[in-house]
């Protein structure tokens, strides 16, 4: 075995804990995937034969882009509330995101959603997975007693915030299920989540059926990995920005009984402008 395949074996021996820091920290699986692909490539222009421990310089590496894509955001005003080895495989496993998803809740990201930048990094990496005050110091470019305060300030607004909306929760998490689905490909799967009569609609045209929609799925798959969560017009959904933060989509969910039953693109800047769009997806928003 080659340098490069050892490196990549021992990476692949530590992506299942990076992506998991990833999606607590980020609150979307394609962005956990893509921090864990940048640590990837980090790691591969990295000379590591001095690093001790690679699980914990990994995971400050994936902190600090995760912490970078969340300033990212900010900056962009998101938040309104490197090669030559083998690159590892990807890890879309539409099975796995939802074990993934399910083991972290949907009620603690609606929360994660609210902090900071730095506190949910101090959160997420010292109480979730007991990275030391100083690791996360150095991480955040802080003091370890700075650092151990965002935690606190940041434990102290998890333990206090109300629950978010049963029905929302509910509803992202069918919106979460159908977009694995897409990007695995899962036509039965896409059923599961979609009333039989569901109605699909954008300027382009009209779709109906469970079977005509979840055939054409493979264009919710690209949305799933650009669009942030919202609430539009009080309804559960996704947006896509621009560089500069502008929306230029929105794509709107109505359910009966737990199924979705209209999927409603918008890309009309006119009718952009007329919706009421929350970032993040806290009934409280």
């Amino acid at each position: 075995m080659g340098d490069d395949d050892f490196l990549a074996e021992r990476f692949e021996a530590h992506r299942t804990h990076l992506r998991a820091v990833a999606y607590r920290m980020l609150g979307s699986l394609a962005e956990a995937d893509d921090a864990v692909q940048e640590a990837w490539f980090r790691l591969s222009r990295s000379d590591t034969r001095e690093v001790g421990n690679l699980g914990g310089w990994l995971t400050t590496v994936v902190g600090r882009v995760c912490l970078d894509m969340l300033r990212s955001r900010k900056s962009r005003a998101e938040e309104s509330l490197d090669a030559g080895a083998p690159v590892p495989a990807a890890g879309a496993d539409p099975e796995q995101d939802a074990l993934l998803a399910d083991s972290v809740g949907v009620a603690l990201l609606v929360v994660l959603e609210t902090l900071t930048p730095a506190e949910r990094l101090a959160f997420v990496l010292h109480d979730l997975f007991a990275v030391p005050y100083e690791e996360v110091a150095a991480i955040v470019g802080r003091t370890p007693t700075a650092a151990r305060q965002l935690a606190s300030r940041a434990r102290r607004r998890v333990q206090g915030a109300p629950a978010p909306d049963a029905d929302l929760v509910r509803q992202r998490q069918v919106v979460d299920a159908f977009l694995a689905a897409a990007r695995g490909g899962d036509f039965d799967g896409l059923l599961e989540v979609l009333d039989p009569d569901v109605v699909a609609r954008s300027e382009a045209g009209v779709n109906t059926g469970a079977a005509a929609v979840a055939s054409g799925a493979i264009s919710y798959a690209r949305l799933g990995r650009s669009g942030r969560p919202a609430l539009v017009d009080g309804a559960t959904g996704l947006v896509v920005l621009s560089a500069d933060g502008r929306v230029e989509r929105a794509t709107i969910f109505r359910f009966v009984r737990d199924r979705i039953a209209v999927i409603e693109g918008v890309t009309d800047p006119a009718e952009l402008s007329r919706l009421d769009i929350t970032l993040g997806w806290s009934a409280g928003s």
